[in-house]
C-alpha cells in the first residue's frame, strides 16, 4: 500500500512539472516575439518619387507592442504633398479598411490601391526594420483573375485566329482564280475594265464594270492634265495603259475625278449610283470603276473621256446651228428623262435618279455634239423606301443661279417623289435657253452668258431668291427668237418648263417627244444628209420605237460587242 501511494506521488509530480514546463515555453516563445523591430515614425515628408526603391529615412526604432505585429509603410501623394508613414500593425485587423496580404514577405513591396482620395501605396513584412526599405512594383492582378482571364479569352483567340486564317486563304484563292482568268485575255486587267471606243471616236467604258474595283491591284492609269474642278473634287485626262494587244495605241484616254479624302461622302454618292447597271444611257457619263488610293488618300472615279469639254464652255467657244441645237436639247432631255424613269427602255424597272444640280458645266459634249450628263455628287436615288424625314434631310443643294423657286425657299413637296424631278426640268429650262441663245437661228447672236447674266458671278441663294421669287424673273427670249418655227417649239417648252408651279411644268419624257415630234432638222435647216434621213414611209414615233430596241438590244449586247471590238485599232 505503501508502495502505491509513493507511485501515485511521483506520477502527480511529473504531470504537473510537465503542464508547467509547457507553460514556460510559450511565454519564452512569446517574449521572443516581443523583440522584433520596426521604424516608427508619423507621417513625415518624403523624397520617394513612387517608382523603384528607395529609404523611409526614419530615425525611430520602436518594439512592436504585441507579438503578432508586422511592420508597414505608407507612401501617399496628393497633388505636390508626398509622405510615407512607418509603423507596427496586427494583420489580423483592417489598416485603413485595407487587409494586409503580404505580410510574410521579407522585404516591404509597394502595392498601389485605388479608392483611397490621393495616390495611396502600402506594404508589410515579418522582419526586423524591413519597413525601412521599400520596393514600389506595379500593381499585380490576383493569380485567380488572371486565370479566369485568360480562360475567358483563349477560345475567343483561337476562334479569331482561325477565321482570320479562313479569310486569308479565301483571299488568296480568290486571287489565283482572277489571275488564272486574266491570262486566258490579252489584257493586263480583268474584263471588266475594258474600254471600247464610240462611233464618233470618243472614249467610254465598258458599262459592265458598274462597281469598285475591288482587285487588289490599282488600275495603271498615268494622269496627264487638269481638265475641270469643282466644288468637291477635280478632274484629270488620264492615260489608262492596255496590255500588249498587237494593234492600236498602248493605252486610251479616260477621265479621272479625283476626290479629296475629306469629301468621301460625295465620291460614294456619285459611286454608288454610277453603280447602278440601269443607268446606262447614251446620254449618261460611261462609268468605268471607282477606286479607294489609300496611299494618296484619295478616292476616284474613273469615266469616259470627252475632249469637247463641258457645255458651257463649248458655247462660250462655238455659235451652232439649228442642227446643233436640236441634237444638244434633244439628248439632254433624253438623259434627264432617263433619269426620272422608273423603268428601263427594255421595259425593267429602275430606280428613278434625280440629279440635283443640272447646269451647263455638269453636262459634256460628245464628238457627235449630242450631251452626256455628269457630276452626280448631288444625285439623290428616289427609292420607295425614302420616308420623308429622309427626304427632308436631303437638304437645300444644288448651285444658286439654277435653283427652282421651291428649292430657293425651301418649299419642296416631300410627299410627292415627283417634287424633286420637277425641280431638274426647271434647271434643265434654264441650259436650253443657254444653248438657244448661241444659235445662229435666233438672228443676232451676243456673246456667252449664263441665266440671270446680270446678278454676279457666283450668286448667293438670298440673291437668287429677289430675282426669281420677289421679282418672278426668268432670263429674257426676245421676240426676234420665234422667227425660227423650231426655235419657237424651243421657247415655248422652255416657258413651260421654267414655270413658278411645279405641277404646271412638262417632265423630262414630254420634253424629249417635243423635240422627237418637230420636224426633221435637215428639213428646217434646208441642208441635206442622206445617211441621217428618216424614211419618208416611216413615221417619228415609229422611228423611235425602232430606235428604243435598238438601244436595248444593244445594252443586252454590249459586252460582246466589247470584247469584239477591243482589238480594233481606233477610228
Amino acid at each position: 500500500m505503501e508502495l502505491l501511494r509513493f507511485s501515485a506521488f511521483w506520477c502527480g509530480t511529473i504531470l504537473f512539472g510537465s503542464v508547467l514546463l509547457e507553460q514556460m515555453g510559450l511565454s519564452s516563445m512569446n517574449m521572443l516575439k516581443l523583440k522584433r523591430l520596426c521604424k516608427f515614425c508619423d507621417v513625415e515628408s518624403t523624397s520617394c518619387t513612387g517608382t523603384g526603391s528607395c529609404m523611409a529615412d526614419c530615425s525611430i526604432t520602436s518594439i512592436c507592442p504585441h507579438p503578432e505585429d508586422v511592420c508597414v509603410s505608407i507612401w501617399r501623394k496628393k497633388d505636390d504633398n508626398v509622405t510615407i508613414d512607418t509603423i507596427c500593425h496586427n494583420p489580423a485587423h483592417k489598416l485603413h479598411g485595407l487587409v494586409l496580404e503580404d505580410y510574410n514577405n521579407s522585404k516591404c513591396e509597394m502595392r498601389e490601391r485605388n479608392g483611397m482620395g490621393s495616390q495611396f501605396f502600402i506594404c508589410s513584412c515579418s522582419e526586423d526594420e524591413c519597413n525601412n526599405h521599400v520596393f514600389f512594383t506595379p500593381y499585380s492582378l490576383d493569380p485567380q483573375v488572371v486565370s479566369v482571364i485568360l480562360v475567358s479569352l483563349v477560345p475567343l483567340l483561337v476562334l479569331a485566329m482561325l477565321v482570320i486564317t479562313s479569310f486569308y486563304w479565301y483571299r488568296i484563292y480568290h486571287q489565283r482564280h482572277a489571275g488564272a482568268k486574266r491570262k486566258k485575255t490579252p489584257l493586263d486587267f480583268s474584263d471588266a475594265r475594258a474600254i471600247m471606243m464610240d462611233d464618233d471616236g470618243s472614249d467610254s467604258s465598258s458599262t459592265h464594270a458598274n462597281n469598285l474595283n475591288h482587285n487588289t491591284e490599282l488600275l495603271p492609269i498615268e494622269l496627264d492634265a487638269q481638265v475641270g474642278k469643282g466644288r468637291f473634287a477635280e478632274v484629270y485626262k488620264a492615260k489608262l495603259k492596255q496590255g500588249a494587244t498587237g494593234a492600236g495605241e498602248p493605252f486610251e484616254t479616260v477621265a479621272v475625278k479625283i476626290f479629296a479624302d475629306e469629301e468621301y461622302a460625295s465620291w460614294k454618292n456619285e459611286k454608288d449610283i454610277f453603280s447602278d447597271a440601269d443607268l446606262r444611257h447614251e446620254n449618261v457619263l460611261h462609268f468605268l470603276t471607282a477606286e479607294e488610293r489609300k496611299v494618296e488618300k484619295q478616292y476616284w472615279l474613273i469615266t469616259a473621256y470627252h475632249p469637247r469639254g463641258n457645255l458651257q464652255e463649248y458655247l462660250t467657244r462655238h455659235v451652232i446651228s439649228w442642227d446643233d441645237l436640236w441634237a444638244l436639247g434633244r439628248s439632254l432631255a433624253r438623259g434627264v428623262a432617263h433619269l426620272h424613269s422608273d423603268h428601263t427602255l427594255c421595259g425593267r424597272y429602275k430606280v428613278p435618279i434625280v440629279h440635283r444640280d443640272i447646269k451647263s458645266s455638269n453636262i459634256l459634249v460628245k464628238g457627235d455634239l449630242t450631251c452626256v450628263l455628269c457630276d452626280f455628287g448631288l444625285g439623290l436615288r428616289l427609292d420607295n423606301s425614302l420616308s420623308v424625314d429622309e427626304l427632308a434631310n436631303s437638304g437645300q443643294v444644288g448651285t444658286a443661279r439654277y435653283m427652282a423657286p421651291e428649292v430657293l425657299e425651301s418649299r419642296i413637296n416631300l410627299e410627292n417623289i415627283e417634287s424633286f424631278k420637277q425641280t431638274d426640268v426647271y434647271s434643265m429650262a434654264l441650259v436650253l435657253w443657254e444653248i438657244t441663245s448661241r444659235c445662229n437661228a435666233i438672228g443676232e447672236v451676243k456673246d456667252y452668258e449664263p441665266p440671270f447674266g446680270k446678278v454676279r458671278e457666283h450668286p448667293c441663294v438670298e440673291s437668287m431668291k429677289d430675282s426669281v421669287l420677289r421679282d418672278r424673273g426668268r432670263p429674257e427670249i426676245p421676240s426676234s427668237w420665234i422667227n425660227h418655227p423650231g426655235i419657237q417649239v424651243v421657247c415655248g417648252t422652255i416657258d413651260e418648263c421654267w414655270d413658278h408651279d411645279p405641277e404646271a411644268r412638262l417632265t423630262a419624257q414630254c420634253v424629249a417627244e417635243r423635240f422627237n415630234d418637230m420636224e426633221h432638222p435637215d428639213k428646217l435647216s434646208g441642208r441635206s444628209n442622206s445617211e441621217e434621213k428618216i424614211p419618208q414611209d416611216i413615221s417619228v414615233t415609229e422611228f423611235e420605237e425602232i430606235e428604243k430596241k435598238e438601244v436595248c438590244l444593244r445594252n443586252y449586247n454590249a459586252p460582246v460587242e466589247e470584247a469584239e471590238n477591243y482589238n480594233q485599232p481606233s477610228s
